[in-house]
């Protein structure tokens, strides 16, 4: 069978790594790649053999830089089955009617609407939504890390309430524009987007956010409070989160009390960038009384829904219709653990 063309416009953060990982797929092929401006991102994409396309317009500025191109965006557009979208929030409605007059299938991130696709993507939680679709849209790095846990609590145990507090970082570790850089900023417009988010996925559930901006680039942080629908056990909860596609437990015994802890811990299975693919879950800080759940969780903001880009490409192309299968796949081809 014939590989599916992948594009991928916007080789940022997001979309260095869906790149890197198309790569790995033996169902995948990567045309290339698109850079605004030439910079070390631009050369890196051209040192690991993608092919690199730019706007008209900066051609010439490329050429200018010593970079050679292999055509423009919209000569990418046109030769790929399938584009990943990971340009910065809010342009994707430009880039939309381009694919649509292309007749090319789009997948959009987490900082575009819910409106502009009218599909959200979780691999977990509705991978066949996604089904031949021609436009859809993978979920935020938080709103992922939700519906990782969430999801698989409400269908063993039904949630009947959850209120979700995210203290997250204030920047990716290569941005040096945004802060705090001495203090802690409470997102006071409230819900935050996260809930409704969550719900674009899981539309019954009752859920409210709140979010917190703190001087670290590392990761985001969320404590959980859960209301569930029986009364369980804490070791349930565990068994629950121990079987839940992509999530790792870990504990503080162990030396893993923060997310610099983490990272180090990526570091050392030797993932590509450092990369922390699953929801991190510290076991020893799952508590159940009643029917009221306790826990917190990590999520690595620049690679946790990478996978998740790699499953919808998959569910979009109609390339593996069990959603299951696709994550066994991606998981394997990146080194996540089943």
């Amino acid at each position: 069978m014939a590989k599916i063309r992948v594009g991928v416009n916007g080789f940022g953060t997001i979309g260095k790594r869906v790149a890197a990982a198309v790569t790995l797929q033996d169902d995948m092929e990567l045309v290339g790649v698109t850079k605004t401006r030439p910079s070390f991102e631009a050369q890196s994409a051209i040192a690991r053999g993608y092919g690199l396309y730019v706007p008209a317009e900066n051609v010439q500025a490329f050429a200018d830089a010593g970079i050679k191109v292999s055509g423009t965006i919209d000569d990418l557009i046109k030769s790929v089955d399938i584009m990943v979208d990971c340009t910065p929030g809010n342009v994707g409605e430009e880039y939309k009617a381009k694919y649509q007059a292309a007749g090319v299938k789009a997948i959009f991130q987490g900082g575009e609407d819910h409106a502009l696709t009218g599909i959200s993507f979780n691999s977990t939680a509705n991978y066949s939504e996604s089904w031949g679709a021609q436009l859809s849209r993978v979920v935020s790095c938080n709103t992922t890390g939700l519906l990782r846990t969430l999801n698989p609590l409400d269908k063993k145990f039904k949630i009947n309430n959850a209120f979700v507090t995210i203290v997250r970082r204030a920047a990716d570790p290569g941005d040096s524009k945004n802060g705090p850089i001495n203090g802690l900023e409470p997102s006071v417009k409230l819900p935050t987007h996260h809930g409704p988010d969550v719900q674009s996925i899981m539309p019954w559930l009752n859920i409210n956010t709140m979010a917190v901006k703190a001087s670290t680039t590392l990761m985001h942080l969320h404590t959980v409070v859960v209301q569930l629908g029986c009364e369980t056990t804490t070791e349930e909860v565990l068994e629950v989160f121990k079987n839940a596609p992509r999530v790792r437990l870990v504990s503080s015994k162990d030396g893993i009390k923060t997310t610099a802890q983490v990272m180090e811990l990526a570091r050392e299975l030797g993932r590509d960038r450092s990369d922390m693919y699953e929801i991190i879950v510290w076991k020893d800080g799952v508590k159940v009384v009643g029917n009221t759940l306790y826990y917190y969780q990590a999520v690595h903001q620049e690679s946790d829904v990478i996978p998740e880009n790699i499953d919808c490409i998959r569910s979009m192309c109609k390339l593996e219709q069990d959603g299951a299968a696709s994550q066994a796949k991606t998981n394997r081809s990146m080194g996540i653990p089943q």
